[in-house]
């Protein structure tokens, strides 16, 4: 099936570019070019795409407010285009709450390489199960209590991952267990998205920082273009390397998860969200195998059903569930071993 795709920028040079790294796919057409968003809205209902590439700073109304409009009115999957400066994440993170597919950066000094996944995104976009837009907000009703125990959870996410950690953490308990996150996501935008986190969720979250020690009430969240791994069996500490991309990620959750295995052992929960790709796969295998509760988001709540198949497929998934109820499952895994034994 052939991907149409209509590339919004004001840009004439951004939209030459963006059309030219898509058509480098056959399975990739470029239906359509819009300057504006009034433009592009006259486009959209004539040729009804399967994905929009959107720039944020427009002329006549802004990117955020004509993405909102489409996922109300029109909802279509759309990969928002833009820069990686801190508060051009404050924005690509608002962008991807209202119900962007994903952000990819515009090629600089900084991300020359930036577009080399632009054509595998549209066409994960145009697979993609898009649903009606709703509020992110913090339950009225959070999960139940927590006796702390000493046990880890560590969660690895990527595409649709935003929405899937506000809607697990947001159910945290304020004394949840020590966690921490890896979430594909750019060095610029992982601080704005812990504060993000840290304001809508009962649970402390920061971004992590090297000799961080994990402690119940506390979430870490990995910053972008680093791996997250934990040091010493007792009252571990994050260790953050540059070591080499795994699965072409850093941070990579398999690098997450075979740290946790080698501090915690069976004492831990390993959780694998929506994303693109196996990252992870291997890893929550391993936790499994050692005796871990594992959980896998489940296809339909998935945005992108790639990492959690990959999980699930090599037998490292012990529940798959939706996401709605991860967070429950989490804490009353906390309060109790498993004892289903190791596979």
């Amino acid at each position: 099936m052939t991907v149409r795709v209509i590339v919004v920028d004001d840009s004439a040079t951004m939209r030459g570019l963006i059309s030219v790294t898509l058509r480098t796919d056959p399975e990739i057409e470029v239906v359509g070019q819009a300057a504006d968003p009034h433009e592009a809205r006259q486009l959209i209902k004539r040729l009804a795409p399967d994905v929009i590439t959107l720039d944020i700073e427009m002329p006549n109304m802004d990117g955020l407010s004509f993405l909102d409009k489409i996922m109300r009115l029109r909802p279509t999957p759309v990969i928002m285009i833009s820069t990686l400066t801190q508060a051009g994440a404050e924005i690509n993170l608002r962008a991807l709450e209202i119900g962007a597919f994903d952000c990819v950066a515009k090629p600089s000094s900084y991300a020359p390489d930036s577009f080399d996944t632009l054509t595998e995104k549209v066409k994960a976009a145009a697979r993609s199960r898009r649903k009606p837009r709703q509020a992110l907000s913090v339950p009225l009703h959070m999960s139940g209590g927590y006796t702390p125990d000493g046990r880890i959870v560590a969660i690895g996410s990527s595409t649709g991952g935003v929405e899937a950690l506000i809607t697990i953490l947001s159910k945290f308990p304020p004394n949840c267990p020590p966690t921490i996150i890896s979430q594909h996501m750019p060095p610029s935008f992982t601080k704005s998205f812990s504060e993000r986190l840290n304001k809508l969720c009962p649970p402390e979250v920061s971004e992590a920082q090297e000799g961080d020690r994990l402690r119940s009430g506390r979430v870490l969240l990995c910053p972008g273009d680093a791996h997250l791994e934990l040091l010493g069996r007792h009252n571990p500490t994050v260790r953050l390397s540059k070591a080499e991309r795994v699965n072409g990620h850093r941070p990579s959750v398999d690098v997450m998860f075979q740290s946790v295995l080698q501090t915690a052992g069976r004492n831990c929960i390993g959780v694998i969200l929506t994303g693109l790709g196996c990252d992870g796969a291997e890893g929550l295998l391993a936790l499994r195998r050692a005796g871990a509760e594992t959980i896998g988001q489940d296809e339909a709540s998935s945005v992108v059903y790639g990492m959690p198949r990959a999980a699930y497929e090599l037998g490292a998934v012990w529940k798959q569930l939706p996401l709605e109820k991860i967070a429950d499952n989490i804490v009353n895994m906390s309060n109790s071993y498993r004892k289903e034994p190791a596979v």
